[in-house]
């Protein structure tokens, strides 16, 4: 028995995908098209982490989504193939040249009718979301975009939530950076707030993993 989570060798984590992710080739030829680009590739969600979260969605019966930060479209992909014929995703993000990637692939994937693109601010599309009266009817959200709006986009998904809901936070170990003292990066105190935030949160019961650079799942009560 292992008394904390093991550091993965290169090898056991490519045994570890070879046993648990049925990549498909148009999710690995995104993943490549997207490595290509250092700043892509940075955001790019890995493999093993976008199985979890397909698998989460089918869990819970998901049908509504919402995902904040597309970048080239892996893990929207992923969502939306995991969602029954009639989902749904509200996919927010600011570019359009990284999300115009992700429109090849999804047309590609034959999904693009469960995603509808907002090119805007999240938070402007999450509030009207919230005007036009949706509070508590979406299942999933999906948080991986400017770590300093991640409270914010946090309580507005919150809010769009059904009871059961749950939202997945990305980055939230931060390279490990969330334990420097010596760094008090504005998105270093962001991640630092919102997981203290979660934390403490007793409207949701939550659970933090080290997958990729870290998972929050946050479930609302």
């Amino acid at each position: 028995m292992s008394g904390k989570t093991l550091n993965l060798s290169d090898e056991l984590y490519d045994y570890l995908l070879s046993v648990s992710v049925h990549e498909s080739g148009l999710l690995t030829r995104l993943r490549e098209e997207t490595a290509r680009d250092d700043l892509t590739r940075r955001m790019q969600i890995t493999p093993d982490q976008g199985r979890f979260m397909a698998f989460i969605a089918e869990l819970i019966g998901a049908k509504r989504a919402i995902e904040i930060g597309v970048s080239t479209g892996y893990s929207s992909l992923v969502t939306a193939m995991a969602l029954p014929d009639d989902g749904y995703i509200v996919a927010c993000d600011i570019s359009q040249e990284w999300t115009s990637i992700a429109e090849r692939y999804w047309k590609e994937a034959g999904v693009s009718q469960k995603i509808d693109l907002r090119i805007a601010p999240a938070l402007e599309t999450l509030k009207k979301l919230i005007a036009k009266g949706q509070d508590n009817t979406f299942d999933f959200a999906f948080i991986d975009a400017d770590k300093t709006n991640y409270e914010n986009y946090y309580e507005s998904c919150l809010r769009l939530l059904r009871v059961g809901g749950v939202i997945i936070l990305d980055n939230v170990l931060w390279g490990g950076a969330v334990i420097d003292k010596n760094d008090n990066d504005e998105d270093t105190r962001a991640i630092r707030a919102i997981n203290e935030k979660i934390y403490n949160d007793k409207r949701v019961s939550m659970t933090m993993l080290p997958v990729a650079d870290g998972l929050t799942l946050v479930m609302k009560r």
